[in-house]
């Protein structure tokens, strides 16, 4: 973490931890009957987690992502929000957005963030819901299928309790947040012109522990390195009439990212798949591909998808011109092109999102929960969030606890799914009557 960012968070933790008691409220009445609500649905909280997680919606699976919004569409309605589907043009390529909204003046303008769609495809063997103990399995249950239960619960023991009057709260449930759906200027416009109406967007993705809380993301963007050699016999190799081939040279240009610029705050950048041979065939949608080639012939052609996380978007822009920098130093009868491509930008750990961790540690301490601290952005990975956080204070990571996500191990800790629930529903509680 460079000096000036590690020092804001630090003294405004610290700040925060000597704060707290004096600051800290007693459960009012309204809170603690939104409690009551909470607990009085919990059991019917885990049977919902259990229709929408056997439904499979992988992100390129749209019917099946449709088929999960409308499921929460329907919930949304029971409790008076005014919901829509929003469908994504055919040149997106993806499934549409699930928006859900109530109207009034009263306190904090409210953005609820969630995302519909997972990791697994329909051809992927993990499909199916089960609980062991205290712990659920299933596609989703953690990230985050989990995080968009504990929204639609927390709000609806608001709304059974009558403390969703005159309150402005929207809803937005993306379909596309595991491959974000391009160009982004469609498929984020619908979640960006809320972000507009809103003041504070609060995000439901898996949490990284009972007591943190997300005040910072990085951004993230791909890369794509092509890199051309001259075919010949390998017995030619390295002379002045064949040069070093393909593979030599990309060789070269990962070997250079990994000593010449690794190594800086929040910054990484990873090479995910690699092709070379005489012959390459990759499908950028699929992200799959096959090479064709022979340890006697000189490589003539490798391709590489990586992708770029960064903290600003100063570093982004700084870090790239130094990957063309080293791109463009070729080896002999060798040539390299290095593109980019935007995908989420940095969330920055501002004045307001740290306001916003401060009114969080109230609640929990009020609900005997402990303070929540600022989790290192440096260990989170990129979401929805980020596309809203130049327009509204922001708070990420208040999802579930598990473990797994992304993996056919996924599992959501069912100890804490109903205490974080009561933790949304009280912060956007008090958001609503500040």
């Amino acid at each position: 973490m460079n000096t000036s960012l590690a020092t804001k968070i630090t003294y405004t933790l610290l700040f925060l931890l000597t704060t707290f008691i004096m600051n800290a409220q007693k459960l009012s009445k309204a809170e603690k009957k939104i409690i009551t609500s909470i607990e009085n649905n919990h059991k019917s909280a885990i049977l919902f987690l259990e229709k929408v997680v056997n439904i499979n919606s992988g992100t390129m699976n749209h019917q099946g992502v449709k088929e999960v919004g409308m499921v929460f569409k329907e919930q949304f309605d029971a409790i008076n929000f005014r919901t829509k589907w929003i469908e994504m043009p055919p040149e997106v390529n993806r499934s549409g957005h699930l928006f859900a909204e109530t109207f009034g003046n009263k306190g904090k303008k409210i953005l609820l963030i969630g995302h519909l769609d997972t990791v697994f495809e329909k051809d992927s063997p993990f499909q199916q819901f089960k609980v062991s103990g205290d712990i659920a399995y299933g596609p989703g249950t953690n990230d985050m299928k989990g995080g968009n239960v504990i929204v639609l619960y927390a709000l609806k023991a608001l709304y059974e309790n009558n403390l969703l009057n005159d309150a402005q709260i929207i809803v937005a449930f993306t379909g596309d947040e595991e491959s974000t759906g391009k160009p982004l200027d469609i498929s984020r416009k619908d979640l960006i012109d809320s972000a507009k109406k809103s003041e504070i967007a609060l995000g439901f993705e898996t949490s990284t522990g009972f007591n943190y809380a997300t005040v910072a993301r990085r951004g993230s963007s791909s890369w794509s390195l092509e890199v051309k050699g001259k075919r010949a016999h390998s017995s030619g190799v390295f002379s002045e009439h064949t040069g070093a081939g393909a593979i030599f040279e990309t060789s070269r240009i990962l070997n250079s990212f990994y000593n010449e610029i690794k190594g800086e705050e929040f910054l990484t950048f990873n090479p995910g798949i690699i092709l070379g041979g005489t012959n390459i065939k990759f499908d950028d949608e699929t992200s799959k591909g096959d090479a064709f080639g022979k340890n006697n012939v000189v490589s003539q052609t490798v391709v590489t998808k990586g992708d770029l996380r960064f903290i600003s978007e100063e570093q982004k822009e700084r870090v790239r011109a130094e990957m063309k920098s080293i791109v463009k130093n070729n080896l002999p009868h060798t040539t390299a092109e290095i593109t980019f491509k935007d995908s989420y930008p940095a969330m920055q750990p501002t004045a307001g999102n740290l306001k916003l961790l401060e009114l969080l540690n109230e609640v929990s301490i009020d609900l005997d929960q402990g303070i929540v601290e600022a989790y290192d952005p440096g260990k989170r990975g990129a979401a929805d969030t980020s596309f809203v956080a130049k327009y509204v204070d922001c708070l990420d990571g208040l999802g579930t606890m598990g473990t797994g996500a992304h993996t056919p191990e996924e599992t959501l800790d069912l100890t804490t799914f109903e205490a974080l629930t009561k933790r949304t529903a009280i912060l956007i509680y008090r958001l609503i009557n500040q």
